[in-house]
């Protein structure tokens, strides 16, 4: 089946001296805003050197449902992915109160919840099935729902791009999905399952150990399949994973940046950049999930997170908390006077 393809424009380093200058010349000792630095320093290059600014950011929540959280991989059952999406529609949920806190515009997406929302207002349907198959049995979604997925989302970026949004933070709800991103980090890593399985939503010893047998089983049984990022998303995905690695590879398609939120979503992160390895350099990593296995994707992807909370509700709460920070580089890159505009001499 044809592979959707991304044009992601590599991110230009002709401006790096002048950016650095720039930085360099604010009132302030060398170094000393230290990871603002780097961060001022990537806007520039996506948003461009001369007063970069974030437009209209929006965090997008996509929600699914997963097939082998029938199997006693999760505290909770398949039901709270769907009672978790009707508490973002009302307000009441963490990534709610973060994002008004912000000034974050929220959006939900149904990618696969069981059962829609019919008659619902402020949830967004891009719906791919009710829940993935077991990934312990069976292929998780046929390819042809990646593809679908991944225009899904494309569209969906491009949306918000002819509004004007230029940053866009990505979260997600979905009962079992930390053991599609376990198998999908062990996959691309190609690290032992044991190492990238975790406790979730706080599962205690035994399950733990029962879901990294489930996981095991899962990459045992498409062993052969795992050839390339869609059969991944085909066999081990879920219906927000794959929504989520295509709306990265569409927003970098746009010059957009990406905030990454947490395990879930830097497992589709590791998906984009195998796609297209120009992704990276626009995406932003909101912070370091408390959940095991991140640090060592984030270290993967020489990402260095903005936040280290111990974090590991998912929602795209890390990378809510994460925009102040950023607007915060970009505001002083812009306003900060240099030496020379104080009259300052050194």
């Amino acid at each position: 089946m044809f592979a959707i393809g991304f044009d992601i424009t590599p991110v230009s380093h002709e401006f790096d001296d002048e950016i650095q200058s720039i930085i360099d010349n604010k009132t302030k000792p060398l170094g000393a805003l230290g990871e603002l630095e780097h961060l001022a320093k990537q806007i520039a290059r996506v948003l461009g050197k001369d007063q970069p600014k974030i437009s209209n950011p929006k965090l997008l929540v996509f929600a699914a449902d997963h097939g082998i959280s029938a199997f006693g991989v999760s505290i909770a059952p398949s039901e709270v992915t769907t009672q978790m999406v009707v508490n973002f529609i009302n307000g009441g949920a963490a990534i709610n109160v973060f994002c008004r806190q912000v000034g974050f515009d929220l959006e939900v997406i149904d990618c696969g919840i069981l059962k829609p929302l019919e008659g619902v207002d402020g949830i967004i349907d891009q719906r791919l099935g009710a829940g993935t198959a077991p990934i312990h049995r069976q292929a998780a979604m046929p390819l042809k729902s990646v593809m679908q997925g991944m225009e899904m989302a494309r569209e969906r970026v491009e949306y918000h791009h002819q509004q004007g949004c230029n940053l866009i933070a990505l979260g997600e709800m979905g009962i079992g999905n930390t053991s599609s991103a376990a198998a999908i980090m062990a996959t691309l890593m190609e690290m032992d399952c044991i190492d990238c399985v975790g406790r979730g939503t706080g599962i205690d010893a035994d399950t733990l150990k029962h879901k990294q047998t489930l996981v095991e089983q899962a990459l045992h049984i498409h062993e052969s399949e795992l050839t390339d990022p869609y059969n991944i998303l085909a066999c081990l995905g879920g219906f927000e994973i794959v929504q989520m690695t295509g709306a990265m590879l569409a927003a970098a398609e746009r010059n957009m940046l990406v905030i990454i939120d947490g395990f879930i979503a830097t497992a589709a992160a590791l998906l984009a950049v195998k796609i297209n390895p120009n992704v990276r350099d626009y995406m932003i990593f909101g912070h370091q999930s408390d959940e095991r296995g991140h640090c060592l994707m984030m270290e993967h992807l020489h990402a260095r997170p903005l936040l280290k909370l111990d974090m590991r509700l998912g929602e795209g709460s890390g990378a809510a908390l994460s925009l102040p920070i950023i607007q915060a580089a970009a505001a002083f890159y812009n306003e900060m006077a240099s030496f020379s505009d104080a009259g300052i001499e050194i």
